[in-house]
This record gives C-alpha cells, sequence and structure tokens, in this order.
C-alpha cells in the first residue's frame, strides 16, 4: 500500500511538469527567392487565419537576426519580405498563430499567414503564408504562397525551402539553461 502511494505521490508530481507549456521566442524571416521564377497561385481566401490566434503585441521582441538580414538585404539573391519575433508558449499540444504584414484591406493584407508550432524531440513548423498582390479596391488580385511542414531542431536558424519563397526561423527556449560551450580542444 505504501508504494502505491508512493507512486501515485511521484506521478502527481511528475505529470503536470510533463504537459506543462514552456516560453520560447520564435524569430522568422520570410524571403523571396529572386533567382527562381514566382509561382503565382489562386489568391488568398479570405479567411487565411481560420483556427489561428493573433499575437498579443506585448508578446512582439526586438529580432535578434538582423545580421542574417542585413546580408539578405545585400544579395541580390533575395528579397526580404517580413521579419518577425515574438514570444509565446509552446508544448505538445499544436499551437497556431496568424502573422501578417502591411495595410490591412477588407480583412487581407500584403503578407499574411499563420505558423502552427508543436513541441517534441523538434519543433514540429507547419508554415502558411500568402504575398498577396491587392488591387486600388482591396482585392486580393494575385498571391504566392508557401506551405511547408518541417521538423526544426531549437536554437538553430533552420531554413524551409519552398521554391520561389523561403522561410529563416529560430525557435529558442526562453525557460532552458543555455547549452554548454564546446571546448576548443577535448582533455587527453
Amino acid at each position: 500500500m505504501r508504494l502505491f502511494y508512493t507512486l501515485t505521490l511521484l506521478m502527481t508530481l511528475v505529470i503536470p511538469t510533463a504537459f506543462a507549456d514552456d516560453l520560447y521566442q520564435v524569430e522568422m524571416i520570410l524571403v523571396r527567392q529572386n533567382a527562381v521564377p514566382a509561382i503565382v497561385s489562386k489568391a488568398a481566401p479570405e479567411d487565411w487565419a481560420a483556427g489561428a490566434q493573433r499575437i498579443d503585441p506585448e508578446s512582439f521582441r526586438t529580432p535578434s537576426l538582423n545580421p542574417e538580414v542585413d546580408k539578405l538585404t545585400a544579395s541580390n539573391d533575395y528579397t526580404v519580405l517580413l521579419h518577425k519575433a515574438w514570444q509565446q508558449n509552446l508544448g505538445e499540444e499544436a499551437t497556431k498563430v496568424a502573422i501578417s504584414d502591411g495595410a490591412e484591406q477588407f480583412g487581407q493584407f500584403p503578407i499574411e499567414g499563420t505558423l502552427s508550432l508543436k513541441l517534441g524531440r523538434f519543433t514540429d513548423v507547419d508554415a502558411d503564408f500568402w504575398v498577396n498582390q491587392i488591387d486600388a479596391n482591396g482585392m486580393v488580385t494575385a498571391s504566392e504562397r508557401l506551405k511547408q511542414e518541417s521538423h526544426t531542431k531549437n536554437g538553430q536558424l533552420n531554413f524551409l525551402d519552398n521554391g520561389h519563397l523561403g522561410l529563416l526561423i529560430k525557435i529558442t527556449s526562453l525557460t532552458a539553461p543555455a547549452p554548454r560551450p564546446v571546448p576548443d580542444e577535448i582533455p587527453d
């Protein structure tokens, strides 16, 4: 009976932490690869953000990948379309956020999309972004689409290649201890 009590107590202490969400910083850079011809798809749907939560404006952070953006901007090979950083809780249940940029016209933005993130051994990323051409009447006339799924390693810059559009993403834990640096020399 005492063993059963001890196991029950141990489970109540361990299980909540196994399913608890941790705080992460997510930073993404949406780029157009200029050397690859643009693939124009059908116009973005009006319900592009269906089921996604808007990022709380207080969650946005100063981006840390500005040197990478400077390199991309200096190159004629890429056009940086969007660069955002924010913090959010991530866990074993997927969370889907809506991201947009530019002036809203009838619920549509020049750049709009969703990012679904789920922690596991790696972070599962499901990115669905639209780069829209909007006419003078506020109607979407053409769109380019990035639809990509990936398993990304946390704390490292990952590239999701979708032909003419690409997404650089870095997901960093704000609660886990920083990894130990690799020693210059391995002692004998």
